[in-house]
This record gives C-alpha cells, sequence and structure tokens, in this order.
C-alpha cells in the first residue's frame, strides 16, 4: 500500500454487476469479469466507435468469462450490425489477453497490440516445455525458496496456457505515440514498462481519460519482477523511469484501471507509487545487516502469508528491488558455496 497523503477522488463507489456496464464518461462503458485469485477481478472497456465498438482487455479464458461476455453480446447487440471493430489488448497477462482470440473469432474483428506483448503471449501460449521462463525451479532455488515452495512450483507447472485461449496469429501492431481514432476522439498509445515489456496505455485528452492497465492502479501497486527468463533485467527502473510521462496528462484526468475502481488524482497517485518503492529499498537496504538471498526479504516487502501463486509474483518482485539496488551500486550480490544468490548493504 502507497501511502495516502492526500486523498484520489473516486467518482464510483462500486462497480457493475456481472453482465452489466458503466457509462464512465461519454461513449466509455465499464464492465468487469471475475478472476480465480486473491485479486478476484479485472476491469475491462467498451468503447462507442462510430457504428460499432472498439474492446480493452478481455478477461481470462474461462467459462464464466465467455458466459458474461455472452450477455454483454446481448445487451449492446456486439455480434449485431453495429458490431465490434477491434480487441486492443494492454499486455500479455493472462486476464488481459486470455479471451483475446475467442473474442476475435465470435466477433469477427482484429487483434491490436504493442509488437512485443503479442510475441510474448504467442511464445507463452506455444511453449509447451516452459522454455520461455527457463528453468523457474533453479532461478527460484538460487534465490533461497525452500525444497517445500520449489516441490509446489514444480507440481504446479506453468498455468499460461490453460488460462489463455489460442491468440490469433494475425494482429494490428500499436506503437507508443501512435493516435487512435476510436468514436471520433484521438487516443494516444503510451508505453508503459517493468509490469510488462511493452504495456499499451491509451490516453484521450477530449475524453479526460487515460486507460492505465495495470500500470497505474489505486490503492495498490503494479507487480514489478524478474523472472527466470531474463535474470539480469531491471524491470523496477523501467518502471519508475515510464511513470515520469504521466505527469504531463492533465492532473485530472480520470484514469481507469484494470483493478479496483476509477479515480482521479493521477499525479497523487504517481507520487505516491513512487514513494511506495523509495519506502520498500531503504527497507531492504536496512534489512541486509548481513549477506542474505531474496527469499529472506519476502516479509520485509510482504507482511502477509502469501499463497502459491502469490509467492511467485512475490519472489519476483523482492529480486527486482535488489537488482534495482545491485545495479546503482547501492548493494552487492555473491553467489555462496550452495549456490544461491546473497545480496549485502
Amino acid at each position: 500500500m502507497a501511502p495516502d497523503s492526500a486523498p484520489l477522488a473516486f467518482p464510483y463507489d462500486a462497480p457493475p454487476d456481472g453482465g452489466e456496464t458503466i457509462e464512465v464518461a461519454p461513449g466509455i462503458h465499464w464492465l468487469r469479469m471475475p478472476l480465480p485469485f486473491a485479486l478476484d477481478h479485472i476491469n475491462l472497456w467498451l468503447l462507442e466507435d462510430g457504428d460499432g465498438w472498439t474492446i480493452v482487455d478481455c478477461g481470462i479464458a474461462r467459462d464464466e468469462t465467455r458466459e458474461l461476455w455472452a450477455r454483454h453480446f446481448a445487451a449492446k447487440a456486439l455480434k449485431g450490425p453495429r458490431g465490434v471493430k477491434r480487441v486492443i489488448v494492454t499486455h500479455f497477462h493472462p486476464d488481459h489477453v486470455g479471451l483475446a482470440g475467442w473474442l476475435c473469432a465470435e466477433l469477427d474483428c482484429e487483434l491490436w497490440m504493442t509488437q512485443t506483448e503479442w510475441l510474448m503471449a504467442q511464445a507463452l501460449s506455444i511453449d509447451e516445455q516452459n522454455h520461455i521462463h527457463g528453468s523457474r525451479i533453479d532461478f527460484y532455488r538460487a534465490h533461497g525458496l525452500d525444497e517445500e515452495w520449489l516441490s509446489q512450483f514444480a507440481d504446479r507447472g506453468e498455468p499460461y496456457r490453460t488460462r489463455v485461449a489460442p491468440v490469433p496469429s494475425v494482429f494490428r501492431r500499436m506503437q507508443a505515440g501512435e493516435r487512435i481514432a476510436i468514436g471520433g476522439r484521438e487516443w494516444e498509445v503510451l508505453i508503459g514498462r517493468g509490469h510488462a515489456p511493452e504495456h499499451a496505455c491509451l490516453f484521450s485528452r477530449e475524453a479526460g481519460v487515460l486507460i492505465s492497465g495495470d500500470i497505474v492502479l489505486p490503492k495498490i501497486t503494479p507487480n514489478v519482477s524478474v523472472w527466470p527468463s531474463q535474470p539480469e533485467a531491471d524491470p523496477l527502473g523501467e518502471y519508475l523511469g515510464c511513470l515520469e510521462q504521466f505527469f504531463d496528462l492533465p492532473p485530472d484526468v480520470l484514469v481507469l484501471p484494470s483493478h479496483r475502481l476509477p479515480f482521479r488524482g493521477l499525479h497523487q497517485r504517481i507520487r505516491q507509487l513512487k514513494e511506495h518503492h523509495d519506502d520498500r529499498l531503504a527497507d531492504v537496504i536496512r534489512a541486509l545487516d548481513r549477506p542474505r538471498p531474496a527469499a529472506e526479504i519476502l516479509p520485509v516487502l510482504f507482511r502477509r502469508k502469501l499463497d502459491l501463486h502469490q509467492l511467485g509474483f512475490a519472489i519476483g518482485e523482492a529480486i527486482a528491488h535488489l537488482a534495482y539496488l545491485e545495479q546503482r551500486g547501492r548493494i552487492r550480490r555473491e553467489r555462496r558455496a550452495d549456490g544461491v544468490l546473497v545480496y549485502a548493504a
């Protein structure tokens, strides 16, 4: 939780019910889909687009989500003459891209994504041997997770393919700074990094709206992890750097996040996110009174009990904070005789 030195403004105190929508701005409709995790929902967006619609993000590939989409098909006549022109996916995570292929097939429309996010979704969808993530077990062992947790990760395997319908083999590429006409308005593509490699956010100055995806969330902070496939990455540095661009947007813009409630107070929230990570980085340095692996930093960053799903994100985030400090010369990293990486101030 980031500090709340100045409260954000929340225009809506509750989300839409399943199968229902709320019009949060003229021609911009909010719908919500359930997720089978501790973070139990995702916000999706329907944009009126002339004689049709544009969908932003899709929900996870589950029968429950398909059934809720079927209600929206009927309520908004998405399969009728005023159909869907395109499905925009902000990034490759299953709750966002999960039903993109199914929606594009059902609605006979195009998929729009940034190139890196589409490539990641494609690669993970066909990666039966889990080559993309590399040896997850060896990676987590090197960062100090005990054998009990490692055996649970081994038993679970890689769940990505079970949560994502086949991703279309053809897509329309979105790029940073591109301006897309939707419903007579111009939407600028802003790229967020760290949470995902090329996450697309959409800003319409005319509508006064930012669709922030997972890059800017109220109340919670997006996961920023080092993953086994890129062990020397600096995702936290990328994330903190990408936040600067949002100070160029109007401070009263209506932010439409992928989780929790829409809000106003973008600049304040960016400051809170930066302060949050500054505080966590300081906590990490204080905890390094002796050489420690990332697994021993988990209680410093996460002061609650974690399930297996949460632990995968948590250990990645602990490594990301350590990597940020190590790559800037503020701490050092060594490998012990048993092969475990340890960090010291």
